[in-house]
């Protein structure tokens, strides 16, 4: 009885705080108040300001590349609204697995795993599997919900007739539409709710795979509480009174039309059921991610029925939700458990996230002493005077863009030791290797446009789905064209006059996965591989996993941002520095909190954090020890790819020196083998964050390099980390 008055009593805290605040709106002035709406009408017209800037941008700029057709490009039309086909679609987006192949496979919003079939939705509140190895959640269709019967006569019942369409998606939820059923079904991330728009009078079931205990009714018949076999409760929540009738395995109403609300109840706890019932009434239709000053993102959701919104925020909103900026209220033992770390409540109609500042910078942010310029500078002779573009004999955009971004790494080295007399022959270098990408003389490969999705494509990539690691199908492209703007962004520092010349292609490039806009008429689409809920990107493209949406290398994905932002000081665009820093500073949060694993964190498994320091792969639904191209033992791959490239935001991704310690320390075992010295550089490179001696002898001894470092960039780093040891 203790533990559920103390519940109650955080119910009733929660209800004052919230009466309070609005007893204090109501009281303020008049002229107050119409402050309040003028600032009101600011924040919302923010994102509008963001995306006229991005428009006009577009204007000055609007430069698209060569048109092409690649066959191997699905075909968006048969999932998405015909509203929807002709705007640029999402390509990595958390719904990605609802408009590929038959649309059916799970995707994991929020706390629950759903699952669309043929005029039916599956949800399953999942369990986690942990080994050494991986974490991974598992789909079991705890309830399915479908149409018995309609007074719909004229609905069909053809293949396509039952299949979803999505009607309407944003940065934070996607509509699912079964128009011959009648149903719409609303999927708002983070929501404890499912919520179903049942549009005429209609036979609704719930089905289960398990047996139904017991099913019972409050005396409105607006609440009802399903409990089954595998210790689940599920509370059925209706806008008005309507009665069930039960089997083994299913409940099935009455005709009905309105709105349907489904949760699982955490822990069968009283606490819980009684935080679901209070909020119940207020649901959301779609949810809007918007970037209104630096480092600053806020949520809004358009907001349906009565009475406070009830969302769930993982552990990286909960450490950046403002509680200055928003009377959102943090309920700490409401919680869902998830792959991702508890999802904590929040009463709010409205978040403001902050994120942690970064500087953007060109060099190195302490500085190197002028003792030590002497060895860089002889390593920049050696590196500058290799360069010979009749060597490059990749024709990927990916290991192209690498070699590209080795270059410009030296102009800016030979900048900070005061070495000028080396950059005329790097400029060279990069213009003969660049502007046939841009120009699109290059031989054997280049940037084409694709129309039917709205992106970038490279000409290997539209003749064939696996060339450019599988670019022509949309993954990877902000680790890709990171590279190419990070080039152009040092080309455009030391040759304004360039720059101005490439400025439209730079710009394409550049929106092709960091538009902001949301213009029907743009080439492409709104944040390609950012996802403004989870806070990081997702690099897989329009390609059908099984759990979801995936992403291998956290530090590519910061160079792609970081890059963007770059460019935006080499042309004096305030505006793209912004909003490069403001994602950048997400994605590096969001690397430390979820691919990076420290000792004794509690975030995931015992069984997983004691093996692993970092992941490999990290996808919706799954953590996976292992990278695409090496096994879980490959520890040194698995360092490296975290860390490259190496520039001045690498300090700031690992800020953390006693984290960086440990994953070197858990790394070194497995350095003892041939044909490593490129992986072997970054973990030196890691090392000298805490012992500059131990590593600066390290790095002197190398024989080879990645293809993206060099010698020179790794002395820099060193040379740039200090003399003094930091705890």
């Amino acid at each position: 009885m203790a533990e559920v008055k103390a519940a109650e009593a955080k119910v009733a805290a929660a209800e004052a705080a919230a009466a309070t605040a609005e007893a204090v709106a109501e009281a303020v002035s008049a002229k107050a108040a119409a402050a309040a709406v003028a600032e009101a009408a600011s924040v919302k017209a923010a994102e509008a300001t963001a995306a006229k800037a991005m428009a006009a941008k577009a204007k000055a700029f609007p430069f698209v590349f060569p048109r092409v057709e690649s066959p191997f490009l699905p075909n968006p039309s048969p999932f998405f609204s015909p509203s929807l086909v002709s705007a640029r679609l999402p390509t990595n987006s958390f719904f990605q697995n609802f408009a590929l192949n038959n649309g059916d496979q799970a995707e994991y919003i929020h706390p629950y795993l759903v699952k669309p079939s043929p005029s039916s939705v599956s949800v399953s509140f999942p369990s986690c599997v942990a080994t050494s190895t991986s974490l991974y959640q598992v789909f079991n269709a705890d309830l399915t919900i479908s149409a018995v019967s309609s007074d719909d006569a004229g609905c069909s019942s053809s293949p396509e007739a039952l299949r979803h369409v999505i009607s309407s998606y944003s940065d934070l939820s996607v509509t699912l539409d079964f128009a011959a059923s009648n149903l719409k079904f609303v999927l708002i991330r983070g929501s404890p709710y499912l919520t179903c728009l049942v549009n005429r009078r209609t036979e609704i079931a719930i089905s289960t795979i398990h047996a139904i205990l017991s099913l019972s009714s409050n005396s409105s018949r607006t609440k009802h509480t399903l409990k089954l076999n595998n210790n689940q409760t599920w509370l059925v929540y209706t806008s008005s009174l309507i009665s069930f009738s039960h089997s083994l395995n299913a409940i099935t109403s009455e005709r009905f039309s309105g709105v349907i609300r489904i949760a699982y109840l955490p822990d069968g706890g009283s606490f819980s059921e009684e935080v679901l019932d209070k909020f119940n009434s207020s649901y959301a239709l779609s949810g809007d991610a918007v970037l209104t000053k630096p480092f600053c993102l806020e949520y809004k959701w358009e907001k349906r029925g009565w009475g406070n919104l009830l969302m769930l925020a993982h552990p990286l909103h909960v450490r950046l939700l403002s509680r200055e900026d928003c009377r959102a209220i943090v309920l700490e033992d409401f919680k869902y458990r998830s792959i991702d770390g508890d999802l904590v409540g929040v009463v709010g109609d409205s978040w403001v996230l902050r994120s942690n500042p970064v500087s953007v910078t060109w060099h190195s942010i302490r500085g190197i002493r002028e003792e030590s310029h002497n060895e860089i500078i002889q390593a920049l002779r050696r590196d500058v005077a290799s360069l010979n573009p009749a060597t490059l004999t990749t024709i990927s955009s990916y290991f192209y863009g690498k070699l590209m971004a080795r270059a410009a790494r030296l102009a800016l080295i030979a900048e900070e030791v005061c070495y000028p007399e080396v950059i005329p022959t790097i400029g060279k270098y990069l213009k003969s290797t660049i502007e046939p990408w841009l120009d699109g003389t290059f031989s054997g490969n280049g940037f084409l446009y694709d129309a039917k999705w709205g992106g970038i494509i490279t000409k290997l990539g539209s003749t064939n789905p696996g060339e450019d690691l599988g670019f022509g199908l949309y993954n990877a492209h902000h680790y890709h064209l990171g590279y190419f703007l990070y080039a152009i962004a040092v080309l455009a520092k030391i040759d304004p006059a360039w720059g101005r010349k490439y400025r439209p292609q730079a710009y394409s490039l550049m929106a092709d996965f960091m538009n902001l806009g949301r213009r029907w008429n743009s080439n492409y689409p709104r944040l390609r591989c950012f996802d403004l809920y989870k806070l990081h990107s997702w690099a897989s493209g329009l390609t059908e996993f099984g759990d979801g949406r995936n992403q291998e290398s956290t530090s590519e994905a910061v160079n792609a941002y970081y890059s963007a932002a770059l460019m935006g000081l080499a042309y004096g665009d305030t505006h793209l520095v912004t909003v490069g820093s403001t994602l950048v500073a997400m994605e590096i949060q969001a690397a430390q909190t979820w691919w990076h694993v420290r000792e004794g964190d509690n975030l995931y498994e015992e069984d997983f954090t004691r093996e692993n320091r970092v992941v490999g792969v990290l996808w919706a639904n799954k953590r996976d020890s292992g990278l695409w191209f090496a096994g879980a033992e490959r520890r040194d791959c698995r360092l490296g790819i975290q860390v490259l490239p190496l520039s001045p935001i690498t300090e700031v991704l690992f800020s953390d020196i006693q984290f960086s310690k440990q994953l070197v320390d858990w790394t070194y075992p497995s350095l003892n083998r041939e044909g490593i010295e490129g992986w072997r550089g970054f973990v030196c490179a890691l090392e000298g964050i805490f012992d500059q001696g131990s590593a600066l002898e390290k790095v002197r001894s190398l024989s080879g390099f990645d293809d993206g470092n060099s010698i020179s960039n790794l002395l820099w780093w060193i040379h740039s980390r200090g003399d003094e040891e930091e705890t």
